[in-house]
């Protein structure tokens, strides 16, 4: 019956989010997730939040998990957008900042939502090859555009760009937005926050699905200069004004409050992505050099979908991407904690 949809739904490619499978003793590496628990002070925000006040309506400003958000990047409040995911957050980047005559640039192989807002906001893209080395170069992205949008670290290959190198970019596109979008930026990576009050075109988008371990409360963040944020607010109020309900302002400013257990989390994936990463390795597999909670990674032998497969046969379920074809030999795998990744590691041996 699609005769009833509208034109542009016809043309639509929409996103393929990875499996949530039902299956008994599941070992998940596929979807990013943070195999630690949340800080208790989050669950005891929610609780405290299960009150009658859920008859009203939630802050449509989200005015003091935004204050939160802003004293811990040392920025103002004026500074800070926050929405339902960063995946709400960057379709309102996509129509309110990079909808323009001359086409955006992102890499080749990256997260695969930039050409979906693209199709469904029908705005002009140019994808830019990653190296050999699946590493973006600067110098790629210094040509007129009508924005500059990817992950850093990049996904699904892990692969950080160093601040300097954002400072390059910045400083060769200062007529258009660069948007550098930070889902994993705190297991590995510097923050490119403190660059953007001195770069009126900057904005950093950050999540707290992954380091926070808080994917199933949909909260997300983007930090620029003031007049970036009023456009996206806009864009917000034209069409949900409450993207935020109380269980999830109240949690995630719990969250940002408990830096010292954030970090302990942080701190336990790093390790164990240094442990998978060296182990993985004496197996004879090429793992990309990652500063996320995820590592990519590529047997000399073995086919990627073919591992991927057989090792789903062992309740393992990790992400294989088929397209584009010089990435279908690798895996993507999420850090869990150290009993999964011993799990992985020892069906590994026994398929390798």
């Amino acid at each position: 019956m699609s005769r009833y949809w509208s034109a542009v739904v016809h043309g639509l490619t929409p996103y393929v989010p990875g499996e949530q499978p039902k299956l008994a003793n599941l070992v998940k590496l596929n979807t990013n997730e943070n195999p630690y628990a949340p800080s208790p002070k989050v669950l005891d925000a929610l609780r405290a939040e299960a009150a009658e006040t859920l008859r009203l309506y939630p802050d449509p400003n989200s005015d003091r998990l935004r204050e939160g958000i802003a004293a811990y990047h040392g920025v103002t409040a004026d500074q800070v957008f926050v929405g339902n995911g960063s995946d709400e957050v960057l379709a309102h980047v996509f129509l309110a900042l990079l909808k323009h005559e001359r086409p955006i640039l992102f890499p080749d192989i990256t997260y695969s939502f930039y050409p979906v807002y693209c199709g469904l906001y029908e705005i002009a893209h140019r994808t830019v090859p990653l190296t050999d080395g699946f590493e973006i170069r600067v110098d790629d992205y210094l040509a007129p555009n009508g924005g500059v949008i990817f992950p850093n670290p990049n996904a699904p290959t892990g692969r950080l760009l160093a601040l300097a190198e954002i400072e390059r970019l910045l400083a060769g596109n200062r007529d258009s937005v660069v948007v550098i979008d930070e889902a994993y930026i705190d297991f590995g990576g510097e923050s490119a926050v403190g660059l953007v009050a001195r770069h009126p075109q900057l904005l950093v988008v950050r999540t707290l699905s992954k380091s926070h371990a808080l994917a199933g409360l949909r909260v997300g963040y983007a930090i620029g200069q003031a007049h970036l944020i009023e456009a996206l607010v806009r864009v917000k109020d034209s069409f949900n004004s409450y993207p935020l309900d109380r269980f999830a302002q109240a949690g995630a400013l719990a969250s940002m409050q408990d830096h010292a257990y954030f970090e302990s989390i942080c701190a336990k994936v790093v390790a164990t992505r240094t442990r998978l990463v060296s182990e993985m390795e004496g197996m004879g597999f090429e793992v990309l050099p990652s500063a996320a909670n995820f590592i990519f990674a590529r047997h000399p032998v073995h086919d990627g979908a073919e591992l991927a497969a057989r090792l789903r046969e062992r309740s393992i379920i990790v992400r294989h991407f088929r397209n584009p074809a010089r990435i279908a030999p690798f895996l993507r795998i999420t850090v869990g904690t150290d009993e999964q990744c011993d799990a992985l590691l020892a069906a590994l041996k026994a398929l390798c």
